[in-house]
């Protein structure tokens, strides 16, 4: 590293990985809140660093901060966006892909929303909704499920995605049967569900869903300010601003999705 950076090629304001960097890259320490430690690659928005918004829900509290970083490759600059709930941190989705479903990862390229979501690595045993709750000190209603419903009409089986907040029950048989126009709507098994989505059980997400199926978004899970979600995959979960889910693929705001 030092002797690519003595021929010339860095410039300030870049961003590089290091060997001798924790975590492997000078982004990831951007994300995490620890940027000054670079000064002369890193380069924030303003005089302090990062610029940050805070709140509290419950017991627990939330965190978003952003600064904007050159891309060393293009020397283009680029905002990127870290979060953390509870004890839940992030970094941009951007550094990790590694961590998310291919689809996932395919569709953030395809919407550049991939800077803007953090993604958190966690032990695919604590993927569930509730062991996520209480290892990180949750508060429930900072947590979406993504389920996947299905129903029949003339012999054609028609999906959805359904978003709801955990604290919250889905409306199968009422506002999800009548947007896809079936006689009876009911959850996917498991085995239908993870082969219809190609993501894994526990961390099916509305990102990166067939194209066809609609992405119903209860409406207060885009009003909550962090949110976490599925990944597509189970060790890892997602974390972003509820309003973003709106800009997913196929998203469809429904007031009442959920009781």
């Amino acid at each position: 590293m030092i002797a690519y950076a003595s021929r010339g090629t860095v410039a300030p304001g870049d961003v590089i990985g290091s060997g001798t960097v924790g975590t492997g890259s000078i982004l990831e320490h951007v994300a995490t809140g620890q940027g000054a430690q670079f000064p002369c690659l890193v380069r924030a928005t303003s005089s302090s660093w990062p610029s940050s918004t805070s709140g509290r829900c419950g017991t627990a509290s939330w965190v978003a901060s952003s600064t904007w970083c050159r891309c060393a490759a293009t020397r283009q600059d680029r905002r990127v966006a870290a979060f953390r709930l509870g004890t839940l941190s992030s970094v941009p989705a951007s550094t990790r892909p590694d961590l998310l479903a291919e689809p996932t990862r395919m569709a953030l390229e395809h919407t550049g929303l991939v800077d803007d979501v953090g993604i958190a690595e966690i032990d695919p045993a604590v993927s569930d909704t509730a062991a996520t709750q209480q290892e990180f000190g949750l508060e429930p209603d900072m947590l979406a499920n993504c389920v996947v419903v299905g129903g029949k009409r003339e012999g054609t089986e028609r999906f959805a995605a359904c978003v709801v907040l955990a604290t919250t029950r889905l409306d199968v048989n009422g506002v999800v049967r009548r947007r896809l126009d079936v006689r009876k709507a009911s959850f996917l098994p498991m085995e239908r569900a993870v082969e219809a989505t190609g993501m894994e059980y526990g961390g099916i997400t509305p990102i990166g869903l067939p194209p066809d199926w609609p992405v119903l978004v209860d409406s207060r899970v885009v009003e909550a300010e962090l949110v976490v979600i599925g990944s597509g995959v189970r060790r890892s979960k997602i974390l972003l601003p509820g309003a973003l889910l709106a800009r997913v693929p196929g998203a469809e705001i429904v007031d009442g999705l959920a009781g």
